[in-house]
């Protein structure tokens, strides 16, 4: 490792000539100071934003290294790269690594040789990895996509719940959560969840000027292809990812649009690794003009000039959208964001969310079990998560889920091991114990009802989305379907009242408004 950079104004610009910058974007500023004051902090910035400015930059003026949690291995091995590429050491830790491999970058974090260290939320639930990380010093944790954390989220992800137990052994170094996407309760339970102190918390908001939301009705497969071939067709350049729900739908719809003569490719999580990362680099290459998806694809891809995002069907949630749509035109310049919107796409999205959390009989069989717990040392090589799997016959994720909700009450503490510490006071708090999940699927409900309503809405789009996240709204966006459809009534209207003499021309320097408001 480098040693560490005084912070100052002569270091700050060269550091911002290092990452090929001359000003700052929104948010960006506060949050890099907010890191060099060893403060908590949440930074909600749009899609394109800047986030990893925002703990890359200070990594060059902190004593260690800044450890960045990231969901996606495709993520971290893409600013990994781009990073060393700039002379700024940094080291990954996924289950991507040979041994060999593994094992060097172990030897260059034990050595303090590296600026930056990507993991997976995995790595940090081994105690063996957090040994490491501890004895060679943290000046950072990083938590990027951070509403991964929260169980109130559009994209919760169990392995996330791991990271309060690792920050706590790590000896508590300042945390950085970091999400494109955040409603209030959302972004509370990020604090919650992570333990963040006394946050300076900078939220930029979802709006982006050059991007257009725009929303095409379909009744059947049909119409939908037509449509979205009548759609490629008008693109005049630049790439666009179509994102649809299943598997099964982006290999029929990939190879039906090569069959069209569209340079396409496919990306999903059941594609073996290699073909994922060769797909994944003709697209940045521009080799592929269009990429079709499911939600697996795009998290922390920086290609700039991605000019339109279409959902072939309804996403599962607000939320789930406006970071997706994101993806398109990074670079500043205008974009689309496409939905295809029918009101069956609500049935496949029921379908995902009935399975995303455990159901009131599996808490219970799980909180029954925990009595008939073997001591560490009679587990076996099994861990007591694996134990528990077995036992209820329940996945390893939904072991997780629920133990994380009973620590969270107070009934099992997880470390040294996993044990019961004591009963429920109440039958009122054992109740809602058992109802919490329900609770939390009701939520994933009224999201889908949000995202379904979206589609059907006649008003500003822009102005939707921002009421949702609960933003301040100015005025109408002026440039989805729905308003440029208003315009374009309002204009034939004072057209049709002109021709027939009921209303005079206005001056050419005034607008349709000024000669309506002259006429009034």
């Amino acid at each position: 490792m480098n040693a560490a950079w005084e912070w100052n104004d002569i270091n700050e610009q060269k550091a911002k000539r290092r990452f090929g910058i001359k000003r700052y974007r929104a948010g960006q500023r506060k949050l890099i100071q907010a890191v060099l004051e060893k403060r908590n902090a949440l930074g909600v910035l749009p899609t394109g934003g800047g986030k990893s400015l925002c703990y890359q930059l200070p990594a060059l003026f902190l004593p260690r290294a800044v450890l960045v949690v990231s969901p996606l291995i495709a993520l971290m091995q893409d600013q990994q790269e781009k990073l060393v590429e700039r002379g700024i050491p940094a080291v990954e830790l996924n289950s991507t690594l040979s041994s060999n491999e593994e094992q060097e970058n172990i030897d260059t974090i034990q050595s303090g040789q590296t600026e930056l260290i990507y993991v997976t939320p995995e790595r940090l639930e081994n105690a063996g990895y957090l040994k490491i990380l501890k004895r060679a010093g943290v000046s950072l944790v990083v938590v990027d996509e951070a509403h991964c954390v929260s169980q109130w989220g559009h994209d919760f992800r169990p392995a996330y719940l791991s990271l309060r137990n690792a920050i706590r052994e790590l000896g508590r170094p300042p945390v950085l959560a970091l999400t494109a996407t955040a409603t209030d309760e959302v972004a509370a339970d990020i604090l919650k969840q992570l333990e963040l102190t006394d946050p300076e918390v900078i939220n930029i908001g979802i709006e982006r000027k050059n991007l257009a939301f725009e929303v095409v009705r379909t009744v059947n497969e049909d119409v939908k292809r037509d449509r979205l071939k009548e759609i490629l067709q008008e693109q005049s350049g630049g790439a666009g990812i179509i994102y649809v729900p299943t598997v099964k739908q982006v290999d029929a719809l990939c190879e039906w649009l090569i069959e069209e003569g569209f340079r396409a490719g496919q990306y999903h999580g059941r594609m073996k690794t290699p073909m994922r990362e060769t797909n994944q680099q003709a697209f940045m290459a521009n080799e592929i003009d269009v990429m079709v998806a499911t939600k697996a694809f795009g998290l922390g891809i920086d290609k700039q000039d991605i000019r339109f995002v279409i959902h072939y069907a309804v996403p599962d949630s607000i939320e789930t959208y406006v970071q997706e749509t994101g993806r398109a035109g990074r670079d500043g310049k205008p974009a689309r964001a496409i939905l295809f919107y029918r009101l069956e796409d609500r049935r496949v999205q029921s379908y995902f969310l009935g399975g995303k959390y455990p159901r009131r009989d599996e808490s219970l069989a799980l909180y029954r079990t925990l009595d008939q717990m073997p001591q560490p040392e009679d587990l076996g090589d099994r861990t007591a998560e694996q134990w528990l799997a077995e036992v209820t016959d329940l996945t390893g994720k939904r072991v997780k889920v629920i133990l994380a909700l009973l620590e969270s009450t107070g009934i099992i503490q997880r470390k040294p091991h996993v044990s019961k510490i004591r009963d429920f006071n109440t039958d009122q708090e054992f109740a809602a114990f058992l109802e919490e999940y329900e609770q939390r699927h009701n939520g994933d409900r009224q999201r889908l009802d949000a995202m379904m309503l979206f589609g059907q809405i006649t008003t500003c789009r822009i102005r939707y989305l921002l009421d949702y996240f609960g933003e301040e709204v100015d005025g109408d966006c002026v440039r989805c379907d729905n308003c440029l459809a208003g315009q374009e009534a309002a204009e034939n209207n004072f057209r049709d009242a002109s021709l027939s003499g009921a209303i005079k021309p206005a001056s050419s320097s005034c607008g349709i408004g000024a000669a309506v408001a002259a006429n009034s």
